[in-house]
């Protein structure tokens, strides 16, 4: 039986089931149950469903209802269902081929594909040594555009660099089990790193995370003796486990499961947690380990005690890294420094892209590019 027509004959529990084991906790089926339930209730009784579209683990199924139309959005990994929701019924277009933004002049650079760090090269056609920047997606696995449905925000932001006459690399970063968060980012950056610093056309080399990669980059550049700067996008500061509660808390999730992740969350900061700490008990299924490395890491203050400039980007309606939860806490470490430049975008989500209206994750959806503005800024402060 499919999935649809599990969610028909209301057999959530079995829908659940279906789930990878880390996140059976998160999502439980009165949560399917409820969505399900709050469809119906909007759209009218179930008709039908049309075919499935799949690409890249994420399937596309169109709902037809007596008053209306949705669509089935499911993510699968290895292990089972990662995510399931219901977005517009324009979702279950094909996907179109990913077309660069406006902004973009391709006849400026050339791009190259590196086996040796996984990633991709786009390197202006002008003389060297250019500026570099090394790209670090958000967490979770992620190709080198950072894709998200329709979208390639780091692509966006490649391609608008090297149209303006910087070099950038951005890297593959696939799923695997990791012990910190550390191991996560670092092998994969460093080499990147590395490799750029062999090159006579590269000059300057600076690093460049969204999101999860915007924690981690300060740490990073730690590690690297030549960093000419940082520039953070959406860079959390919160702890990850509590922004995590945020999170489900504003997306509307169910009581049970903002319960759920709550006890995750206070497992995580409990003097309790060590090594041995069973993974299924901790957010996302990850291990003790990487909690523990991520609980003992201070992201603003690793970044404060570097001597480099750091930029600091902040989308105004993002609810995964919010301007009053983290970019708060950057600003009390760095805005003494006078080499901090910090830029919030009004209009702008978690992925910096423009709208309007609280920002939600079938927002992500459509169609859309990253704000042109940060990019020039980018560009700017990079160049001088």
């Amino acid at each position: 039986m499919n999935l649809v027509e599990l969610l028909r004959d209301g057999r959530f529990a079995e829908i659940h089931e279906l789930f990878a084991p880390q996140l059976r906790s998160l999502v439980t089926p009165e949560a399917i149950g409820s969505g399900w339930t709050a469809a119906v209730a909007q759209y009218g009784a179930f008709v039908g469903a049309g075919p499935a579209v799949t690409d890249q683990g994420t399937t596309r199924i169109p709902l037809e209802f007596a008053d209306g139309r949705l669509t089935l959005v499911t993510m699968s990994g290895s292990s089972g269902l990662t995510g399931l929701q219901f977005a517009p019924a324009s979702a279950a277009e094909p996907i179109a081929p990913w077309a660069p933004p406006s902004y973009v002049d391709s006849s400026r650079f050339d791009e190259f594909p590196l086996d040796a760090v996984a990633g991709t090269l786009s390197l202006p056609r002008e003389s060297g040594p250019l500026p570099a920047v090394v790209l670090l997606s958000g967490s979770g696995s992620h190709d080198r555009d950072e894709t998200i449905g329709r979208n390639k925000p780091l692509k966006d932001v490649a391609w608008g660099l090297a149209s303006r006459g910087i070099a950038v690399l951005r890297l593959d970063k696939p799923p695997q089990r990791v012990a910190t968060v550390y191991e996560e980012y670092a092998p994969a950056a460093l080499a990147a790193v590395g490799f750029l610093r062999q090159r006579n056309d590269i000059g300057s080399i600076y690093l460049l995370g969204h999101s999860l990669g915007g924690t981690v980059a300060p740490r990073i550049a730690a590690a690297c003796s030549d960093i000419a700067g940082l520039i953070l996008l959406a860079g959390g500061a919160q702890p990850l486990h509590r922004a995590m509660v945020r999170q489900f808390r504003h997306i509307g999730a169910p009581d049970a499961t903002i319960e759920a992740v709550t006890r995750q969350a206070d497992l995580v900061d409990s003097p309790t947690l060590s090594p041995s700490t069973p993974a299924a008990e901790l957010p996302f299924g990850v291990p003790a380990t990487y909690w523990l490395d991520l609980r003992a890491y201070n992201a603003p203050a690793t970044a404060a005690a570097l001597d480099v400039p750091v930029l600091l980007c902040q989308g105004a309606r993002d609810y995964q890294v919010t301007v009053a939860d983290d970019l708060a806490l950057w600003q009390s470490e760095l805005a003494d420094r006078p080499n901090v430049t910090i830029r919030v975008y009004d209009a702008d989500n978690h992925l910096f892209f423009p709208g309007s209206g609280p920002s939600t994750p079938a927002e992500y959806e459509p169609a859309q590019h990253v704000d042109p503005t940060m990019i020039a800024d980018i560009a700017k402060w990079v160049v001088g």
